[in-house]
């Protein structure tokens, strides 16, 4: 289980990440969703004990990562595929790994063959992985000491739809079996295949989180007008969160309240219905439309995405 608890993570006097919270439950796969700058991989970091928070706490199985007496055995993280030995072979950097953590030389091979790397890849230099390859392989290290708990961070940029599908299927299987999965990914779609719960970010806050189902069902209202200009305008005015959608405006209220701001404003409309068939897609677009941005040029070695 993941537990976050009033997570704050200040750089000077900008807030990166503020007073987020939410749990991740044993059996689960907790989609972490919001735009560039949102604070997804900073919150991930605090989680990892890579970066230190200004305050709040974060929890693997009930302890902060630092004090777990071998992480890799409770927590498989893949946070940047790319931070891998460039002049080792994908066999040599999991080796290394498992003696590390004192994992048996046999499990090597079989997290090899479960992503999909055979004999020949697993002996060539990672500089000569494709991203999709290095995805691969820092999967097979986020699995290699058979931990409860993944952390996994955009863990299918790079892969083709193949290993897209493939990469879902483990994941569920993962959980199915009991384990606890904390996905980051600006692949909606995916996301939407595979989580049970949903937690969104936006400027450094929470903005949503749930049950995938619960969230999907009150994804706001789609609203088309001849005049869609004054639409537009009589929304904001209204104090409602407006954002574009191939089928017209998506509104982050009810359909009641959006009849009733066009016709308080004389706007005649020609579609107003619930937007919830439209998906995560949007139902991400009306939750996070009017956050803002909190990327900042930040120490080296921290990223706030």
């Amino acid at each position: 289980m993941i537990a976050v608890q009033q997570l704050t993570k200040r750089y000077g006097r900008h807030t990166a990440v503020e007073d987020v919270s939410f749990h991740c439950e044993p059996g689960t796969v907790t989609g972490f969703l919001g735009p560039n700058g949102a604070g997804k991989s900073t919150t991930m970091r605090m989680i990892c004990g890579l970066t230190p928070p200004t305050s709040g706490a974060a929890t693997v199985d009930g302890r902060p990562y630092r004090q777990l007496p071998n992480p890799g055995r409770t927590v498989g993280v893949l946070l940047d595929a790319s931070a891998q030995h460039a002049g080792r072979t994908g066999r040599e950097t999991l080796t290394v790994a498992a003696a590390t953590m004192g994992v048996n030389r046999r499990r090597v091979d079989e997290v090899l063959d479960l992503v999909g790397l055979g004999p020949a890849a697993a002996r060539r230099r990672v500089r000569a992985y494709s991203l999709g390859m290095r995805q691969r392989l820092g999967l097979a290290h986020a699995l290699l000491g058979d931990p409860r708990v993944l952390v996994l961070d955009e863990p299918a940029n790079g892969l083709d739809p193949e290993g897209i599908f493939w990469m879902r299927g483990l994941l569920r299987d993962f959980a199915d079996r009991g384990g606890t999965v904390l996905l980051s990914s600006h692949l909606l779609r995916e996301v939407e295949a595979v989580a049970d719960r949903l937690v969104v970010i936006g400027g450094g806050r929470i903005v949503a989180q749930g049950d995938k189902d619960d969230l999907l069902a009150g994804a706001g209202t789609v609203v088309r007008a001849r005049d869609g200009a004054a639409l537009r305008a009589a929304l904001h005015r209204a104090g409602l969160t407006v954002s574009d959608n191939s089928e017209g405006l998506l509104v982050s209220a009810d359909t009641d309240a959006v009849g009733e701001v066009a016709l308080a404003a004389g706007v005649a409309l020609t579609e107003l219905r619930p937007a919830g068939g439209g998906g995560l897609e949007q139902l991400f677009l009306a939750l996070t439309a009017a956050a803002p941005a909190t990327a900042i040029a930040e120490p080296a070695g921290e990223v706030v995405r």
